[in-house]
């Protein structure tokens, strides 16, 4: 039996989520000071809504009348505001990217930066991206999306960069900018990983970029304009539905199934927009471990995906960022497309070296060039240090001997996961694999994040993943941070109380 399976685990509260009554600081004003460093923090977006008074008395065993002097302290410090009869939220500050109501199969106007407001929003998208570089505390987080730091091996990432540093290799590299498309030797060693995949793409085909996130935003700036028609899968990564909205694009969400995109909604979209400006430009996949089901494209959809990119002349762009911790094999569209109207994106972030940020995207040879141009205009070049060090660890078959140990142990806390999960009474919405889990709650995951905020953990609620938020009961977990019982007995505890 695991140890994990037998662990003794105190099921009262934590101290550190308990106001202090011994202190000398008055309830009213730790409880204020609570949400006012969760708001500075950004762990409450703007527009969210606060328990209400009667949940947060009983959450943290003061009296209602303690709690209505907290939010009126709050409110009179200019971080919430009180609406008649629905209770106190988060102040907005600047204005963000904005979505519109629930969306149907087939909208009448796709959603875009000019749509109403997001509101009840407790787990943000920047939320979840700020937990990543400011940990709320040292506990395992289950809505991270990374591997957890002591899974990444750095000795050999940097015996390599010890390996290039060498002074003549220094001053080549630090005295001029580099390559503008990226160092030529990383260039060679992806193009060869890419051909062992399938995907037929020259180094001269290759751009490198700031990671795989920066690839998405070159294509997107590049191929579109503001106003111009995207369509994205969902559920898919919140970064992604901003992002585009920030740029003024419209969103047009696509169901995303276990075997891929749902195929007649895409039709649909096209059909109806044939011919109009609001004709669809892009579509944005994850085809391998998609985030956050873990599902895999079926080679009979990306079939259909890639004719319907040519019957309507979309572009689509291919996030391949959990390649390494992807099944032997597995379909991707640049793989059946020959990279006609496929752009690949693949980086190293979520397997070994995410601080520094290298990225990269392989594009049809007419578009290598106007890209190039986009990351001049933002970036300039990358840093040719790194991405030399980084194609040296490579070609040692020190990283794929680094992917074979994380897919071991990746596959042993998944089985540990999987099953702390179900004894909790969850089940999962997606068959479970890779890195993340889909797996249902019963009960809304926008308020149970919240309160989990309180015992420091940080979860990834079901409605961030959708274009138009709306509440859920699912939750994207991370299989190597939710392999411990000391994270699912809280759980359980936490959820038992909002029945």
């Amino acid at each position: 039996m695991d140890n994990c399976m037998v662990q003794q685990v105190n099921t009262e509260p934590p101290l550190a989520a308990m106001l202090l009554r011994t202190s000398l600081q008055p309830l009213t004003e730790q409880l204020a000071e609570r949400f006012a460093s969760r708001i500075r923090d950004r762990l409450l977006a703007p527009g969210s809504r606060l328990p209400s008074v009667r949940q947060c008395a009983a959450q943290q065993a003061v009296s209602p009348s303690t709690v209505v002097a907290a939010y009126d302290l709050l409110q009179a410090q200019g971080l919430v505001e009180a609406r008649r009869n629905r209770g106190f939220f988060v102040r907005d500050g600047a204005a963000r990217p904005r979505t519109g109501d629930s969306a149907p199969a087939l909208p009448e106007r796709p959603l875009d930066a000019g749509d109403a407001r997001r509101r009840n929003l407790p787990i943000s998208a920047a939320t979840l991206m700020r937990g990543m570089f400011q940990p709320i505390s040292g506990k395992p987080q289950p809505g991270m999306g990374v591997l957890p730091a002591d899974w990444i091996e750095t000795e050999p990432l940097a015996a390599s960069l010890r390996k290039v540093t060498v002074a003549a290799t220094v001053r080549e590299t630090s005295v001029r900018y580099g390559e503008p498309i990226g160092d030529a030797r990383l260039r060679r060693v992806l193009a060869g990983r890419l051909a062992a995949m399938g995907i037929d793409a020259r180094a001269e085909q290759i751009i490198t970029t700031v990671g795989a996130t920066q690839a998405l935003d070159i294509i997107s700036r590049t191929l579109l304009k503001p106003g111009d028609t995207v369509m994205v899968e969902e559920p898919g990564w919140a970064v992604e539905f901003a992002r585009l909205a920030a740029l003024g694009m419209h969103i047009l969400p696509v169901p995303r199934g276990p075997e891929g995109p749902d195929l007649a909604v895409m039709a649909r979209y096209c059909e109806a927009h044939a011919g109009t400006p609001r004709a669809p430009r892009l579509f944005v996949s994850v085809s391998v471990l998609h985030n956050p089901t873990s599902a895999c494209l079926a080679p009979a959809s990306a079939h259909r995906v890639l004719q319907l990119a040519e019957q309507h002349g979309f572009w689509v762009a291919e996030d391949d960022s959990y390649s390494h911790l992807a099944p032997e094999h597995a379909t991707r569209l640049a793989m059946l497309d020959g990279l006609r109207r496929t752009i690949y994106v693949g980086g190293f972030a979520k397997i070994l070296t995410p601080n520094w940020r290298v990225g990269f995207l392989a594009a049809p040879t007419d578009l290598v060039e106007p890209l190039l141009d986009t990351k001049l205009l933002s970036t300039l070049t990358t840093p040719s240090l790194l991405e030399r060090a980084l194609a040296h660890c490579i070609e040692l078959g020190q990283l794929r001997r680094h992917v074979e140990r994380v897919r071991t142990r990746l596959d042993a806390a998944r089985s540990r996961s999987v099953r702390l999960a179900s004894h909790a009474g969850c089940s999962f919405a997606a068959e479970p694999a890779g890195l993340f889990g889909w797996i249902d709650t019963g009960v809304d995951t926008d308020q149970l994040a919240l309160r989990m905020l309180d015992e420091d953990y940080l979860l990834a609620p079901g409605a961030l993943f959708h274009a138009n938020r709306r509440p859920s009961t699912l939750m994207r977990i991370n299989f190597a941070t939710t392999q411990d019982a000391a994270f699912w007995k809280v759980f359980e505890r936490v959820r038992g109380s909002m029945a």
